[in-house]
């Protein structure tokens, strides 16, 4: 059955308009309109919890120092994730933006970046990795909190409380002077809790979806419904007006949210709505968490391959040509720096989605609107359709698969020797910039190698809800809010009750010297110095020493000993001080937890 969420206008028409007359600003466009959404929402049926997924051919055109480069950073960028949301004194299921705590201070927890890092973390369980499993339920039940968190934004009761950008570690409310509300976070983290639970109902645990998840959904859908059309800082949390970003991922949110709801059983009056779209930077960002693997190119939508989100890709990564001295001399058709490491990945992401639609629908597209985006790789070539059989289709596949390449190549250079990725770098030089080990760049890498292979989220329903119609209207819906209850984590799968461990330690060190775990099981050596576990050192700073190491297959609920050693380059082997650390492994709901400890210096 189709459902209707209301009115959707011209817009996407207008950035079309914009990008062919090349209206440009230092992040992309500058523009304004109010507008709604007409949506409908195809049938559970119609919308699979996931797809294969299958390595572009295009792959083979990758450079030997692109592809060690991808295979380095793959496991240094899920660590700092897993780092980030196991951090010391952060509430179990909070994700802290940095463990950066001066110059900038990002050792808090914001909506927006924990609900895109836990759609990354929920994509990989689609996949079927479940090795994230236990993470995503303790975000579950942190989030619950949150919601009823009273805050400088507001409270529950009314929902305004939900706009509250960031919080404290622990799960307090943050005070403080900050750009809010900001109100992309309530649809973000319902889009994030609605793709769990196509996981959860795939798996025979509907009720889980109905009694524990769907509350925290439905506020945040009520939020949507009933602010969508007030003003918001954007994502950058610089300018407080109409937001691109927001607006598209609260479109989805309701999208998504309407599915769902037909799906359990239960009301969603805030899906039947209106929603705006308005100026912001982020339009890449935009296009890449709107993309839907079972769409075609659909310009209403914003797909990653339709003819508007071309020419924006096109006008927002020139704009950045002059802007950034780091991008001096290079010519249209090259990859550059896009600001951010978040950002340059995110331009590469679009061109992978891409290049999975255009595999998918057996053609690639040409029209007026993005040829000029074409022409970067083919300067003379004409508009029409190109099928997949053709040496145009190949060439111009393989080009952008290479452009695309091109600025994961880009974040390459102003990456640091041990991996480690800001916020920004310098538009000068390329330095490292603002808040360190951001998560939400990590994240951005991760998902950018996913799409780069082929693997992709699952559909959210964005062919049924492509039509524009004639007139814009503007309306809300009052909001509905109830404090989540029943939040408990069970068990939703079967485990064989093996956990992997992650040992952090803080040891300063000098170079030449290695830190170690050793233990009284297999898995740490038996106390056997030739088996112990080498922990690794590319996160370490000088303001945090960090030492780290994942180790697998411990039995749930065994109990174990052991300690750090250290090892010098003549082959000295130095033992940390006091008795042997005993611990007893976190029972079978658990697959992954975290040791967080300090080298002892002294007799405990």
């Amino acid at each position: 059955m189709l459902k209707t969420i209301d009115s959707m206008c011209e817009y996407f028409n207008r950035i079309s308009l914009a990008c062919h007359h090349g209206i440009r600003s230092t992040y992309g466009f500058n523009f304004s309109l109010l507008v709604g959404f007409t949506a409908a929402v195809a049938a559970a049926s119609q919308i699979p919890f996931a797809i294969p997924f299958r390595f572009f051919r295009h792959g083979e055109r990758v450079t030997s120092s692109l592809s060690t480069f991808i295979s380095n950073e793959y496991p240094i960028a899920f660590q700092g994730v897993l780092n980030n949301i196991e951090a010391a004194g952060v509430t179990p299921g909070l994700v802290i933006a940095s463990p950066s705590r001066r110059d900038p201070d990002y050792f808090y927890t914001w909506t927006r970046d924990s609900a895109l890092t836990l759609l990354m973390l929920i994509d990989e369980l689609l996949a079927g990795n479940t090795s994230f499993h236990s993470k995503i339920e303790d975000y579950v039940s942190a989030q619950a909190g949150l919601q009823i968190v009273s805050s400088p934004s507001g409270e529950l009761s009314d929902g305004s409380g939900l706009g509250e950008p960031k919080f404290n570690a622990d799960g307090s409310a943050f005070t403080g002077f900050w750009g809010r509300p900001q109100r992309d976070g309530p649809a973000l983290r319902a889009s994030a809790l609605i793709s769990y639970s196509r996981w959860l109902i795939a798996n025979n645990a509907i009720t889980d979806v109905t009694t524990r998840i769907w509350p925290i959904i439905s506020n945040d859908l009520s939020y949507v419904g009933e602010y969508w059309n007030q003003t918001t800082f954007n994502i950058w949390e610089e300018v407080d007006g109409s937001s691109f970003f927001t607006a598209v991922v609260q479109y989805r949110a309701l999208v998504e949210g309407q599915w769902l709801a037909e799906e359990i059983g239960k009301p969603c009056r805030s899906c039947d709505q209106n929603v705006r779209i308005g100026r912001d930077a982020s339009t890449l960002l935009a296009s890449i968490h709107t993309f839907d693997p079972a769409a075609g190119c659909d310009g209403a939508t914003f797909q990653p391959c339709s003819p508007k989100a071309l020419s924006n890709h096109k006008a927002v990564t020139d704009s950045f040509r002059q802007a950034y001295s780091i991008n001096s001399g290079i010519r249209e058709g090259s990859a550059v720096a896009v600001g951010r490491y978040l950002t340059t990945l995110a331009a590469a992401e679009q061109l992978y989605d891409a290049l999975y639609q255009w595999d998918k629908l057996g053609s690639l597209e040409v029209t007026d609107t993005s040829v000029h985006f074409f022409r970067d790789f083919w300067p003379s070539l004409a508009t029409g359709t190109y099928n997949a059989s053709s040496s145009t289709y190949a060439k111009l596949t393989s080009a952008i698969f290479k452009y695309a390449d091109e600025f994961v190549s880009t974040v390459q250079k102003y990456t640091p020797p041990g991996g480690s990725m800001a916020e920004q770098f310098s538009r000068n030089d390329g330095m490292p910039l603002s808040a360190s080990n951001l998560t939400w760049s990590y994240a951005s890498f991760l998902t950018a190698i996913a799409r780069r292979k082929g693997q992709v989220p699952a559909p959210w329903g964005s062919g049924s809800v492509n039509k524009i119609p004639f007139k814009c209207k503007a309306s809300s819906t009052k909001g509905k809010y109830i404090p989540p209850t029943n939040v408990t984590r069970p068990c939703p799968i079967p485990t064989a009750g093996l956990v992997a461990v992650t040992f952090n330690v803080r040891k300063v060190t000098v170079v030449g010297e290695t830190v170690w775990v050793i233990g009284s099981i297999p898995q740490l050596g038996r106390w056997d110095l030739g088996q112990a576990k080498e922990l690794s050192a590319s996160r370490y700073v000088d303001d945090d020493p960090l030492w780290f190491g994942t180790v697998q297959d411990f039995t749930a609920e065994e109990k174990i000993e052991y300690k750090y050693i250290k090892t010098r380059m003549n082959g000295t082997v130095v033992w940390e001080k006091g008795g042997n650390r005993k611990w007893t492994i976190p029972g079978a709901c658990q697959t992954h937890v975290l040791r967080d400890d300090i080298w002892r210096r002294s007799e405990t």
